[in-house]
């Protein structure tokens, strides 16, 4: 329930059931039996999810992506078979490129393995289709934000059905390798950029396996890097090891996903385009060319699963710390940091090592690291929200936490300003990079894009809220929020910003962080919030640190 709603539903009377009043020595004693309250929930965890693959063999466009389908996380990993065989003219027999391999056999296709350095360059077996086809990793159009799909109708977890679209053939529903058989399991011509924004598909009859609804078109997530792979991987800084990008265990073929695939997320593409070179073309008689794509979904419990024994090759040597950073959604707490729920004394902890988004847990109190802001000075700010808080009323919430602080954290923390010139800037003034994500025009309202929360010898020290610039800067590839989900607290609750965003309608209003609704939409910077009506926040500290 939205704490708007729970606002309008606030309760009007109050009984108390027992009440005595006395008035002594110029005090009074006061009883309020009974007072009760229940908030429950009952949610049922069904993971799902499913690998996309839209081809048209005219164009030679081809997408490769995992969507979630389901409502808990999932890690993905997918890897690519090739085959091919030509036959000169004159001749009955096709021969394989590469010996062994047949073609109704995908089980003998060939592993497609990159080489340690460049993805565009095949090495083993592999290196023979280096001649004839080039492949085109990830997505990436200037000035274009990502691409749109449809989401599956398929919603059977126990299903091994893909969502293929256009001339991609689903294994399960198809296994003929003669380049003409149809085997299409999800709507679309498999071209480029086939859906966009506001495009809908009805599936009743149904036309396609799955459910009789009418699905929207989605976006998949913005790439964050380029595919690599898992040598190129480990020389990235420890900050950057998890994000929305594919990395490709160049030893085995397997391609994974470098990030918990949330709930209701879909990845960036994996492989934009197959085509076939001028040499392919040249061939003087006639050739079949067929990828095949083996998807693997697992929730992020099931690790070993991605890290049993493969039959015909070895694992690389980082896929171990790959895949625990990716289950942690962080890299650094293999340094020797404790884990984020040991509670530790603050000396117990190096600052300057934690990556931006770590959970780690001090003095009984959860944090996320925000940022190194130099100096020894570290952003953090607490994981889970104070409940039940006006935007009015956040100062005085904000000193009450403070004071209650350990001790030992208290001597740590910096100085911030007494008084924030926070500006103020309203939503439908803002023009927006993706969903409600980043504003890309703060920089037209000085005031709101300076409010930068800074070390302030002259002033105290003190908790505070974040302001709409210090979410702008904490948020991206790389950073404390490095999407919608990592805005999110603890416990998946809105906070308060403490940026004003005007009036309307007669009421005074506020920035901030929304909480998981039932759209999906979570995560967003929204700027419609009274600031007399219920909330939550999110105290920040700046502490310091001397290694």
């Amino acid at each position: 329930m939205t704490p708007e709603k729970k606002n309008q539903r606030r309760l009007r009377k109050l009984a108390l059931l027992s009440l005595l009043l006395l008035l002594v020595g110029g005090t009074f004693a006061f009883q309020a039996f009974n007072q009760r309250a229940i908030n429950d929930r009952l949610r049922e965890n069904t993971p799902g999810g499913r690998v996309h693959d839209y081809y048209n063999r005219d164009t030679e466009n081809k997408d490769v992506f995992v969507e979630n389908y389901g409502n808990v996380p999932l890690m993905a990993r997918i890897r690519l078979s090739e085959f091919m065989e030509k036959r000169s003219a004159g001749d009955t027999d096709f021969t394989p490129i590469v010996n062994g391999t047949i073609r109704d056999q995908v089980n003998t296709w060939t592993v497609m393995r990159p080489s340690e350095t460049n993805l565009n360059t095949r090495v083993g077996d592999s290196a023979a289709f280096n001649t004839y086809a080039n492949l085109t990793f990830g997505w990436t159009r200037s000035g274009q934000d990502a691409p749109w799909f449809m989401p599956t109708f398929n919603r059977d977890n126990s299903d091994l059905m893909t969502a293929s679209a256009g001339h991609a053939r689903d294994w399960v529903t198809s296994t003929a390798t003669d380049g003409v058989t149809d085997g299409a399991t999800h709507p679309g011509d498999g071209t480029d950029a086939y859906w966009s924004a506001g495009d809908s598909f009805d599936n009743s009859g149904p036309v396609w396996p799955g459910e009789e609804v009418s699905h929207d078109a989605a976006q998949n997530l913005q790439q964050e890097r380029a595919p690599m792979t898992m040598s190129q991987w480990a020389a990235l800084p420890n900050n950057l090891k998890v994000g929305n990008f594919w990395v490709i265990d160049h030893q085995t073929g397997w391609a994974y996903w470098a990030n918990q695939l949330q709930a209701g997320e879909t990845t960036s593409y994996l492989l934009d385009a197959a085509q076939m070179t001028a040499a392919a073309d040249n061939i003087p008689g006639e050739y079949y060319y067929g990828i095949h794509v083996d998807g693997q979904l697992i929730s992020p419990d099931r690790i070993n699963d991605f890290l049993a024994a493969d039959p015909d090759y070895t694992h690389h040597d980082d896929l171990s710390d790959f895949l625990t950073a990716v289950q942690n959604g962080s890299i650094d707490n293999n340094w020797g940091n404790p884990g984020p729920n040991d509670d530790v004394q603050p000396d117990q902890i190096n600052f300057s090592i934690m990556a931006p988004g770590t959970i780690f847990t001090m003095a009984g109190e959860q944090y996320r690291y925000l940022e190194n802001q130099g100096g020894g000075n570290h952003l953090i700010i607490r994981n889970d929200v104070i409940t039940s808080v006006s935007w009015n009323n956040q100062n005085t919430r904000l000193n009450q936490w403070y004071d209650a602080l350990d001790s030992t954290v208290r001597t740590m923390v910096r100085p911030v300003s007494d008084n924030f010139v926070t500006g103020s800037v309203m939503q439908t003034e803002i023009t927006w990079e993706g969903v409600l994500w980043l504003p890309s025009n703060l920089f037209a309202f000085p005031e709101v894009a300076l409010d930068e929360t800074r070390v302030d010898s002259s002033g105290t020290s003190r908790a505070f809220a974040l302001s709409l610039a210090d979410v702008t800067r904490l948020s991206g590839p790389g950073r404390a929020f490095p999407n919608h989900e990592q805005r999110l607290s603890g416990n998946e609750l809105a906070w308060w910003l403490r940026t004003p965003a005007g009036s309307f309608d007669g009421s005074e209003r506020a920035w901030r962080v929304t909480r998981r609704y039932d759209d999906g939409s979570l995560g967003q910077l929204r700027g419609g919030h009274p600031v007399g009506g219920g909330g939550n926040i999110r105290p920040a500290l700046i502490i310091h640190q001397t290694n």
